[in-house]
């Protein structure tokens, strides 16, 4: 018998399952995908990306880098896998995201302490367990969680964006280029679709009278007073067509910004631009950076072929909307990631209220570590406030749950600078040091090994 269950084989139940093996655990591995598919996902690889294939920005002194640079000190799986297939992406970690999953997979499958199992695990494990069964967890599992917790799960709305292939992209209009030059390989690591401004309100106008798939009416409910309705979606992954209905200049000033860029063609700085994304390491795929969408296949092909450069483009994924699911974390789980009322039960990724990619492997690292202590007779650990971890897991367990959203790793949730410097760049760099000077004496503290091993 396994010591323990973990049920999710994604980002969150993959990164879990190698830290409770690597610390000596047997682990029974859950993962439904390919017996039961949950929509969004297309393959049977573990830890696929559904979204895009970035995984934010590699910088350390960006909120998503700093969390980075905690990982590879504590050692993490998966952001040693997203290196191995990293993509040029400017200043971010773009991973091909094939190789990415199948890397994963062939690394979690053959660990002797793992044995993954392709079946649903349809009920609450009734001994130790860590439960990461994503945002697209399936009915049986959600109403099992539903009737452990009391309570009823929050929804909001995720969007995918489409992906076109590279040989159909007009370059006599389009060009390449990183905003401001950036970690530019060669000509630069994006492809610039620019608009004119006439363009762009003919864009614009095409986008706001489009035609969008209508919702489910079970996902109009109101879940915990929020609305996962049409105007309820998560702020940080908005749709491109609700971004557009707040003004027709939002776009010009959100995804489609043309700050730091200047198009060849013309030596002028486009009105607005769609920067397109490599997303295979053959570099035949691009996604279209920021285009999340809930437009029909059909409008999708006619509004988003008015993009300059793309008038002939060919998709080979549409943009799609799904569900996500997330409990109340803050009424729920401890920091530890311990359900409050059961601590050998641990949540993780997505499902405990944490954004992005970078989140969902972190809180899987600290479930897989606590879980360990806890099975090993010691005492599981909760991360410094001053870290990003830290401070992602304090939030989703303290936040008020009238306005609880999920939240991805930004420097606004660090507990504040005692003497904070002036410019942004050195405030950042300040909670930088601090937080990796505080994780270094957590883990000799509580005697967690670090792993020192080069930022690629």
């Amino acid at each position: 018998m396994a010591d323990i269950i973990i049920i999710g084989g994604g980002l969150a139940g993959s990164e879990a399952a190698w830290q409770a093996a690597k610390a000596g655990l047997k682990v029974d591995l859950y993962e439904m995908r390919p017996q039961k598919s949950t929509g969004a996902h297309s393959t049977s690889f573990l830890g696929e990306l559904v979204c895009s294939n970035s995984l934010g920005s590699a910088l350390v002194d960006r909120a998503s880098g700093l969390l980075k640079e905690e990982l590879r000190l504590l050692g993490s799986l998966l952001l040693s896998v997203a290196e191995e297939c990293a993509l040029p992406a400017g200043g971010a970690l773009a991973v091909d995201r094939e190789m990415f999953a199948q890397t994963i997979t062939e690394k979690i499958e053959s660990h002797p302490n793992i044995r993954v199992i392709r079946e649903e695990y349809p009920t609450i494990p009734s001994r130790p367990a860590i439960i990461a069964s994503g945002p697209l967890t399936s009915p049986t599992l959600s109403k099992a969680i539903q009737e452990l917790t009391g309570t009823e799960h929050l929804f909001f709305f995720d969007a995918i964006a489409p992906i076109v292939r590279a040989e159909t992209i007009n370059m006599e209009k389009a060009f390449r280029a990183s905003r401001y030059q950036r970690g530019v390989i060669e000509e630069g690591d994006y492809i610039n679709c620019p608009f004119t401004r006439e363009e762009y309100e003919q864009f614009i106008e095409a986008l706001l009278n489009s035609e969008r798939i209508p919702l489910r009416e079970f996902e109009e409910e109101i879940k915990h007073g929020v609305r996962a309705g049409a105007h309820e979606y998560f702020e940080g992954c908005l749709p491109i067509e609700v971004l557009a209905a707040r003004g027709k200049e939002a776009l010009a000033f959100g995804p489609m910004r043309p700050i730091g860029l200047r198009d060849p063609h013309t030596g002028k700085r486009p009105y607005a631009v769609v920067q397109l994304r490599q997303d295979n390491l053959a570099g035949t795929l691009y996604n279209l950076v920021g285009f999340q969408t809930n437009l029909t296949f059909p409008e999708q092909r006619r509004v988003f072929r008015m993009i300059p450069g793309l008038e002939n483009a060919e998709f080979v994924r549409y943009g799609q909307m799904h569900r996500n699911t997330f409990i109340a974390s803050p009424a729920l789980l401890l920091p530890t990631l311990q359900f409050r009322k059961r601590s050998d039960l641990f949540f993780a990724g997505q499902i405990t209220g944490v954004e992005g990619y970078m989140g969902n492997i972190a809180t899987g690292l600290l479930a897989g570590i606590n879980a360990a202590r806890l099975l090993k007779g010691e005492t599981p650990v909760s991360l410094p406030e001053t870290t990003m971890l830290g401070a992602l897991c304090h939030y989703v367990t303290h936040a008020s749950l009238k306005d609880f959203q999920p939240m991805k790793a930004n420097f606004g949730i660090l507990p504040a600078l005692p003497d904070p410097a002036p410019g942004k760049s050195q405030r950042a760099l300040q909670y930088v040091e601090r937080a990796l000077n505080n994780l270094r004496k957590w883990a000799e503290k509580n005697y967690i090994p670090l792993e020192d091993r080069e930022n690629k």
